[in-house]
């Protein structure tokens, strides 16, 4: 199938959705009717951002309103951050960073060109925003970043709806750890079922590369009773528990919060997971996107 669509660019009120082959699937950016100038990306069905251009400061998706509160905790109110984002999806979260934080300085890494083509034809980015976008491999991307150059890092890479191995490893998190400055924090946006193996791994991998962590999630996928999100926080420095925990509790879906000696316990003695022993995150159950 090749590229279709009708209906006005950027105009998601009024439009229809459109439909082009990428890289990693088939592609549909589809209009949002309650949001004039809002459409939600989806790659072979499943859901993968949502962004309002006329504003970017709305987060829709669950993990990205808590990614927001990451953000916004990352440094004082308005000040401009050195952010990198591991996976662009439709940039919403850069966004969100050049909307709340002017005068920010991001690099966008993903792999898929053709999606970065079509994001960027269709719901442009704001021209004054100091984004560069790259197109290539999110660890290799990241490898190409200064030492000590971030003050915040995401990974929010998915193909296939699963996050590929060389992003799961002690080994990838050295590089996170040598890009980010002095107390810089580094999110992560994790998907896991139950038994929460992977989930468990993760904690315990970057549990043996920083010394702060919190877990962000909603208490059903804590507790191994669905398929969902959770983001991952962590950090050098202290981390800001209370408000975060004061901000996901206030979410529309509300989200808790571990940390301490709790988060370490839920790993429930998992091993941190090596490059030679990564595999990539498990695929979600097709009722998860029904």
């Amino acid at each position: 199938m090749g590229r279709a669509r009708s209906g006005g660019r950027g105009q998601g009120g009024g439009a229809e959705a459109v439909t082009e082959n990428v890289d990693g699937g088939l592609a549909r950016l589809v209009p949002d009717r309650d949001r004039a100038r809002a459409w939600t990306l989806l790659i072979d069905g499943a859901p993968q951002s949502h962004v309002d251009l006329d504003d970017p400061s709305y987060l829709s998706f669950e993990y990205q309103r808590r990614f927001g509160h990451v953000v916004d905790l990352a440094a004082p109110p308005g000040k401009p951050l050195r952010a990198v984002h591991l996976g662009g999806g439709a940039f919403t979260l850069a966004r969100y960073v050049a909307a709340t934080r002017p005068r920010s300085t991001q690099q966008v890494v993903e792999r898929d060109a053709a999606l970065v083509h079509l994001v960027r034809r269709e719901l442009p980015l704001d021209a004054r925003a100091r984004i560069r976008v790259r197109s290539a491999d999110a660890r290799d991307g990241l490898a190409k970043v200064p030492d000590g150059w971030a003050g915040l890092v995401v990974a929010d890479v998915f193909g296939g709806a699963r996050t590929p191995a060389h992003l799961t490893s002690t080994e990838f998190l050295d590089e996170v750890r040598r890009a980010l400055a002095p107390g810089g924090v580094y999110a992560a946006n994790l998907a896991d079922g139950p038994p929460l193996t992977h989930l468990r791994g993760q904690i315990a991998t970057a549990a043996a590369r920083f010394g702060e962590l919190a877990l962000i999630a909603d208490a059903a996928v804590l507790r191994g009773r669905r398929f969902g999100n959770a983001v991952l926080v962590a950090s050098d420095a202290p981390l800001p528990i209370a408000e975060l925990t004061r901000r996901a509790a206030s979410d529309p879906h509300p989200g808790r919060v571990q940390h301490g000696r709790e988060l370490l316990d839920f790993t429930g003695g998992a091993a941190p997971v090596t490059d030679l022993a990564a595999v990539a995150s498990p695929a979600p159950p097709a009722s998860v996107f029904r």
